[in-house]
């Protein structure tokens, strides 16, 4: 039975987040050694606070039954949530909440790699890196002529079927650590829909020039 677009969206949500954590833990961000590891842990816990780098629960959950009609929002996921019941609201929520909570990870991943003495460019790869990775993995839990749709897309707006590579990301922000910015960004009119807001992780340590 084909999924309904409301469920492909929490599938792909829920997957991104599952991606992201495999990234963290398989070795996207492993430094070689187990020292090294420790070294790493600590210059991120000393830099950047752990308490920061997550969701916050702003707002409750609109009650409202499914919308109908056309979507006054830019934004179609914010549509698809605005189409969904109030307890599939409770569910989105959630994934979403785990997905900040994951792109929070990656905040403390670009205060470790500074505070390694990492330049921006490596850095912003990085970044770059996990967030694609996690585009590629989301791809199975959609249809195959959905995934063909969508890298159609990608393939004639990026020459990449994952989307935009971290040269195209500098070409369009003129700087590495915008990329990196641009990278761990999030969508407030998604968070805020489903009453979230990102608390960004501020890290101590300066961007190399």
């Amino acid at each position: 039975m084909r999924l309904t677009s409301t469920r492909l969206v929490q599938r792909a949500a829920l997957v991104a987040a599952t991606a992201l954590t495999t990234a963290l833990s398989a070795g996207l961000v492993v430094v070689p050694t187990a020292s090294a590891a420790s070294a790493a842990s600590a210059a991120s816990v000393a830099h950047c606070a752990g308490s920061c780098g997550g969701p916050a629960v702003v707002a409750p959950l609109s009650q409202e039954p499914p919308a109908v009609g056309a979507c006054t929002s830019p934004e179609p996921v914010v549509c698809e949530i605005r189409r969904s019941t109030p307890d599939e609201r409770v569910e989105q929520r959630g994934i979403r909440m785990r997905y900040l909570d994951l792109i929070g990870d990656m905040d403390h991943v670009r205060c470790t790699m500074r505070a390694e003495g990492r330049s921006p460019e490596e850095i912003a790869r990085r970044l770059v890196d996990m967030r694609n990775d996690a585009k590629e993995i989301t791809r199975a839990g959609m249809t195959p002529e959905e995934v063909r749709v969508l890298e159609a897309r990608n393939m004639v707006k990026y020459g990449n079927p994952l989307g935009p590579t971290a040269d195209q990301l500098h070409a369009k922000y003129g700087s590495w650590e915008k990329v990196a910015d641009a990278s761990t960004r999030t969508s407030r009119a998604v968070d805020g829909e489903l009453g979230l807001a990102y608390l960004p992780c501020p890290c101590d340590v300066p961007a190399a020039a």
